[in-house]
């Protein structure tokens, strides 16, 4: 049960428009505060689990998972392989192989779970608590009524549908378009012992793999909970504008044929990896493992108001919509729904513009504002270029600033402060206590990276 204290348990309703990861967490530690919920879905219960793709690989470092046990609910880390660190390659336009290191998690685990595994568990806790399931599509006439209905509104149905109620933030919002095409696949075929990339970290399949190609994009290999076959493995790769991956990305129409597009391209471009990728094989239960988009980052209004004048709140991808190249969606979402369901138990007056007002721009200040200057941070957003140009070559010397640098995914405050050359190297600095002009004096281009033998570790297991 959640650790969240109610005010009342009797007199107060809500509405949770939208049962992915986000809504289905909100009704859910909701409803264990004290409110009577109501749940909308567009989708019942089986085909949210079998009949859509799971959005994205819902990386979740310590501070979303320590969301998730604030509102008592599993976080996965006793389910899934876990995710100790992060291995970095980067290569240069030429195909010059540049930058490599490895980042250990400092005192943190990530799992990647599959966000229809979570919200099928959670959404049977919700019904079997008492929760109201409602398949209805909502519009934005039939959310009036159920927003004049409900104490609390609240609207996580994505980017799309209803987002439209809240006007973007043009502020916080930086860009106009996409800034990659992405493909994502699911598969079986490896395990996740020390054999398992080995060539790239001690740790082996314990850290996920990360490569970068400055012309083209980004590819990352990661351990993952798969709701039908269990431990497995996720790629998710993201496509440069106008570049031969986002080509090959758009050929995708199948599980098979997007990996056999991801074994091609790491053919091509990334053979340092190639045994493991071809070892890959596709999820035959589940046809809809992979996934193919793109997303614009942009941040929205956390109030807005339905054609009645009733005010509802945007919630988790409604709210901010994050590229997935930090991991930052799934983790902004299980906060944010910490955070408003902390707020809602102890709150005795009305949720009204005011107070939803407030409780967002605590959201954007303890997390959001963070989470999206990194995912610019590893865009290779033009404004940042120079400060990660620092980051991954002192990452590239030290392994405490490659721990520190991977550490803001898990939490990207320290980010904040840091706008100028001056100030990345005082990172650098307070992080190794070494100057960091004399740290990065020792940076040399790797040269030529570690190559798999994992092909040799199948021909003699």
């Amino acid at each position: 049960m959640t650790t969240q204290n109610s005010v009342s348990r009797s007199t107060r309703s809500a509405a949770v428009i939208g049962a992915g990861q986000a809504g289905v967490t909100a009704a859910l530690g909701l409803l264990d505060a004290g409110f009577e919920v109501t749940l909308y879905s567009d989708r019942d219960q089986r085909a949210l689990r079998d009949d859509v793709p799971a959005t994205g690989t819902a990386l979740e470092f310590g501070e979303a998972q320590q969301a998730e046990a604030a509102l008592g609910l599993d976080s996965y880390t006793a389910r899934a392989p876990r995710h100790t660190g992060l291995s970095v390659r980067i290569a240069g336009p030429e195909r010059e192989e540049l930058i490599a290191f490895d980042g250990n998690f400092d005192g943190y685990v990530g799992v990647a779970v599959d966000t229809r595994l979570k919200a099928d568990e959670r959404l049977t806790a919700f019904q079997e608590r008492g929760g109201r399931f409602v398949v209805e599509q909502v519009t934005a006439e039939t959310l009036d009524p159920i927003a004049a209905a409900n104490d609390l509104t609240l609207v996580a149905t994505g980017r799309a549908g209803l987002a439209d109620l809240f006007p973007i933030d043009q502020r916080r919002t930086v860009y106009d378009a996409p800034q990659r095409s992405l493909l994502t696949v699911t598969v079986t075929g490896l395990g996740h012992d020390t054999s398992v990339f080995a060539h790239r970290s001690p740790a082996g399949g314990g850290h996920s793999g990360f490569s970068i190609f400055a012309d083209q994009g980004e590819g990352w290999w990661g351990p993952y909970l798969h709701k039908d076959v269990g431990p497995s493995w996720a790629f998710l790769g993201w496509a440069r504008p106008g570049s031969d991956w986002e080509k090959r990305f758009a050929a995708a129409d199948s599980a098979e044929s997007a990996l056999r597009i991801v074994q091609d391209l790491y053919r091509d471009y990334i053979d340092w990896d190639l045994p493991e990728v071809q070892a890959a094989q596709v999820i035959a239960e589940d046809p809809q493992s992979w996934l193919k988009g793109a997303v614009r980052p942009l941040v929205r209004a956390g109030v807005g108001r339905t054609a009645g004048g009733h005010v509802v709140a945007s919630f988790g991808d409604t709210s901010v919509a994050y590229d997935p190249i930090a991991g930052q969606g799934a983790q902004s979402g299980l906060i944010q729904a910490q955070r408003l369901v902390a707020a809602a138990a102890v709150h005795d007056g009305p949720f009204d513009e005011d107070w939803l007002s407030a409780r967002y721009a605590e959201f954007l200040a303890a997390r959001s504002d963070a989470a999206s200057k990194v995912t610019r941070l590893f865009l290779g957003d033009p404004e940042l270029a120079e400060i990660g140009n620092q980051f991954f070559a002192a990452a590239a010397v030290d392994p405490r600033f490659a721990s520190a640098l991977v550490g803001l995914l898990h939490r990207p405050q320290p980010l904040l402060e840091i706008d100028s050359l001056e100030a990345a190297n005082a990172y650098i600095t307070r992080v190794t206590g070494e100057n960091a002009a004399d740290l990065l004096a020792r940076f040399t281009p790797a040269g030529r990276f570690t190559r798999s033998t994992f092909a040799d570790t199948l021909a003699t297991s």
